[in-house]
């Protein structure tokens, strides 16, 4: 599966020119040959537009990613439309499962080439150093995994790279890859590097971390999207600026490094 992990410029706030700016970036994926594409976390709104938040937010049967769900058939790819605001309950409203009956989540959608939504993850970790998501998100409560055109998918959100113990389930649910869609900020660059090599490594698993570009206010994204292959080593990754990276995920590789080097069998 060749991964497409989308670098967005994102502007705060702006919902309707990054939605365009993302659609844009996922047909030319698919056209360059992408079966799936990754956005970064909160790419709608800018994730330090903590003001902007209520007002983005939408159900998961909403307008938005009901665009995204028809980008993906008609480009005929997999799209991780991750993450939007989610207003968890207008989506309750449209029959949809949620971790709370009110409130904002920071959710992803993973569509599958007919534009079938195929897995939700809601951020399980909320960051409060600095931020207001903590105030104004509900957090997740579930890590799905799931199977995607032979490869067996998870999905975590930006922070949840600090807890190692939510890839573990991942890992023990057989997962080959892990998507990571992100607003990591400066100056932290050297945490983003070596805890999504981190990850990779002793998961045996592939993890594509896919960052956002762009500045806000004081704060500014690092970019840096990377893609590690189960060994940890980087298959392909770029600077700050808005670009998109490409890599191949193969399921088969993931389950020989295990078998080569079983140290998930060996925990106790």
């Amino acid at each position: 599966m060749r991964v497409a992990g989308v670098q967005l410029g994102v502007e705060g706030g702006a919902v309707a020119d990054n939605v365009e700016s993302a659609v844009e970036r996922v047909r030319a994926a698919a056209a360059d040959g992408a079966d799936l594409v990754v956005l970064p976390e909160l790419f709608d709104v800018g994730y330090f537009a903590f003001d902007s938040y209520a007002r983005a937010a939408e159900s998961l049967a909403g307008d938005r990613l009901s665009r995204f769900a028809a980008v993906a058939a008609d480009a005929d790819v997999n799209v991780l439309a991750g993450t939007v605001v989610e207003d968890l309950a207008a989506s309750a409203a449209d029959g949809i499962d949620v971790p709370a009956e009110a409130g904002l989540a920071n959710a992803a959608v993973l569509f599958d080439r007919d534009g079938e939504r195929r897995l939700v993850y809601r951020k399980r970790h909320l960051f409060g150093y600095g931020s207001e998501e903590t105030d104004r998100m509900v957090p997740g409560e579930r890590v799905p995994v799931v199977d995607l055109e032979g490869v067996r998918v998870g999905v975590t959100t930006c922070y949840d790279l600090r807890f190692p113990e939510q890839f573990r389930e991942m890992a023990a649910a057989g997962v080959d890859c892990v998507l990571v869609p992100s607003a990591w900020p400066y100056p932290r660059v050297e945490h983003w590097r070596t805890l999504g090599r981190a990850r990779a490594i002793e998961n045996l698993a592939y993890v594509a971390t896919v960052n956002g570009s762009g500045a806000f206010e004081s704060d500014a994204l690092c970019g840096r999207t990377t893609v590690y292959d189960p060994w940890g080593t980087t298959l392909a990754s770029v600077g700050e600026e808005p670009t998109t990276v490409t890599a191949e995920i193969d399921p088969e590789r993931a389950a020989a490094v295990r078998e080569e080097f079983p140290a998930l069998r060996d925990r106790r």
